[in-house]
């Protein structure tokens, strides 16, 4: 390795290492601080509350730039473009309902329970404003809210920079056109988010140390159940895929799984279903055989707008945060989970993490309190690849679907028997 490539510095061999094993050490130390500081931990909830923060503050802009690329980017037409639109709709409705039952079932959040976050007004014995809670209250809640706030001088300053910074590298990019707009606004809230991501350890750390120093280990309970209700689920996804596929394609399942293995295990060790739609686009092809057209629009077109395993994680996640807290959600509730996932879900960029960002959306649509995503934090680096592999195999489904009951070769040799019974008549 050359040393232009080498990573510098202490910090730059700390990116090096995979997010999952620096979230691993992160909750193993959390775990010691929290032991070690007892009840003074509840401190170490800020770092955390600033990540969500900014998570939340990304999330509309990455969901409407992302959206607006892909949907400018794509050549989908005709009945095909309707029937990958079905497709698509119903594997995501499925995932979620999936989600729902599972989670209306198992009900894993009443296996412990947590006090809700305390009101704004908790603290008002104290004299004057909380330096920190003043800085905390001034990092931006959204991208353009800062800038109708004259108080906020400090939330315009982070935009300002965070956009400075990102755009460094943008800055001699000519703009011929509206889709180079586009792309641009699209690279450099990718790029932010990838800022905001190297910092989930810390919020990780901070989180798991608060919750192990002020409500023991109790927490913990309820998040393995989580867990095992979210595998359970996925796992019940991946069955109708299948059972979709024996019914309606020529491919068989077993054939199909083991011709997209390569990307499966790719899905589950990058955590990004970006990086894997060309080995997706690859097995699909040349291992299962599926004509071309099929195999591109399922796994490059419809990886931009199949997200089945983060609709269906976040709505467990709405419902679990909901049971954890002791806050029925009614029917409606949960039908606003519904919508507000699918919506979500198509925002959420192929990238590792970027479920936490559409999650926030969730929760604020049926008033869920954001900060107990930050438990989440401490599993989901599991869950995110159980569930990034479920996107892939999604992608995998509407791909068979969209090559119909008639192997290539069959039809091949049928489109040529036609042709000569024309001409020899």
């Amino acid at each position: 390795m050359s040393n232009a490539t080498k990573p510098a510095g202490l910090l730059g061999r700390w990116n090096a290492i995979p997010l999952y094993w620096r979230i691993l050490l992160a909750m193993v130390v959390g775990v010691m601080t929290g032991l070690v500081l007892g009840n003074r931990a509840e401190v170490l909830e800020i770092p955390s509350k600033v990540i969500l923060q900014l998570l939340g503050a990304l999330a509309p802009p990455l969901i409407l730039v992302a959206v607006t690329h892909v949907l400018m980017t794509t050549e989908v037409r005709g009945r095909l473009a309707a029937r990958l639109f079905w497709l698509l709709i119903l594997n995501t409705t499925v995932a979620i309902v999936v989600g729902l039952t599972v989670a209306n079932v198992m009900r894993p959040g009443e296996w412990s329970k947590l006090d809700p976050p305390a009101e704004a007004g908790a603290g008002a014995g104290h004299e004057g404003p909380d330096p920190v809670d003043l800085l905390v209250q001034n990092v931006p809640k959204s991208i353009l809210g800062p800038l109708g706030d004259k108080q906020n001088i400090i939330g315009v300053i982070i935009i300002a920079v965070a956009f400075g910074i990102a755009l460094r590298s943008e800055k001699d990019r000519p703009l011929a056109n509206v889709r180079d707009f586009v792309e641009v606004a699209y690279a450099v809230l990718l790029k932010m988010l990838h800022w905001i991501i190297q910092l989930v350890p810390l919020g990780v750390w901070a989180i798991v140390a608060k919750v192990i120093g002020v409500e023991g280990f109790a927490p913990f309970a309820a998040m393995g159940a989580f867990v095992l209700a979210v595998c359970l689920a996925l796992l019940i996804q991946s069955v109708w895929y299948f059972t979709r596929i024996k019914l309606f394609s020529w491919a068989r399942p077993l054939d199909v799984l083991r011709g997209v293995r390569d990307a499966l295990v790719m899905a589950f060790s990058t955590d990004s279903s970006t990086a894997t739609m060309p080995v997706t686009y690859a097995c699909l092809k040349d291992n299962v055989g599926l004509r071309e057209e099929s195999a591109s629009m399922g796994a490059l077109v419809g990886a931009n707008f199949n997200n089945d395993g983060t609709a269906l994680y976040e709505a467990m996640a709405a419902l679990f945060v909901a049971q954890l807290i002791g806050q029925d959600l009614t029917l409606s509730q949960q039908l606003i989970v519904v919508l507000t996932s699918i919506i979500a879900s198509v925002g959420a960029a192929g990238i590792p993490e970027a479920g936490l960002v559409t999650m926030t959306l969730v929760f604020s649509a049926v008033g869920l309190p954001v900060s107990y995503i930050a438990l989440l934090l401490t599993v989901d680096w599991f869950l995110d690849r159980c569930r990034t592999t479920i996107n892939v195999l999604g992608d995998v489904n509407v791909a068979c679907l969209l090559d119909g009951p008639t192997p290539p070769t069959i039809q091949a040799t049928s489109i040529q028997a036609d042709e000569g019974n024309r001409t020899g008549g």
